[in-house]
């Protein structure tokens, strides 16, 4: 056991720790990505997608590129709607079950960057490329429980 503000926690712990903080590096991530596509793209700051004003009179060498820029800002968003949940979850679930949480983590984090790099996949349309990475909801919906669980036997 480890004690963290006089809280005790299991020495694994620190596992948990390590897969939330690859949560925010995996952000980091994203965001430096988007770069490459707004640059091939030329959409200006700040504009956050290319609309159907852009694309209606891009050429369309440049419409591809809007429309990948336009999947990997999607790509990011929906990472950013799921990582506080999920790095919530994992901080609670692993103060029981440190090592499923962080297995579950990494699990959630690969399946995170298949699913960014498969939403920005050039030979794919309407962005089914993502799906190769579905599997992070599996993760995160096992982190959930693991979430639910620990409350669960903390009141019985």
């Amino acid at each position: 056991m480890t004690s963290i503000l006089g809280l005790a926690l299991p020495q694994e712990y620190g596992y948990v720790v390590i897969a939330t903080a690859g949560t925010f590096f995996l952000s980091f991530w994203h965001g430096a990505r988007i770069g490459s596509f707004r640059k091939a793209a030329g959409i200006g700051y700040p504009k956050a997608y290319a609309d159907s004003s852009d694309l209606s009179t891009a050429e369309p060498e440049k419409k591809k590129a809007m429309y990948l820029f336009n999947c990997a800002q999607r790509a990011h968003s929906n990472y950013l709607e799921n990582q506080p949940s999920f790095s919530i979850a994992m901080l609670v679930a692993g103060i029981q079950y440190p090592i499923a949480t962080s297995v579950m983590g990494a699990g959630w984090l690969v399946s995170r960057v298949i699913y960014a790099v498969g939403y920005t996949r050039e030979d794919k349309t309407k962005g089914e490329g993502r799906l190769y990475g579905a599997p992070f909801w599996l993760f995160q919906l096992g982190v959930f429980g693991l979430t639910a669980w620990t409350g669960i036997k903390m009141v019985l």
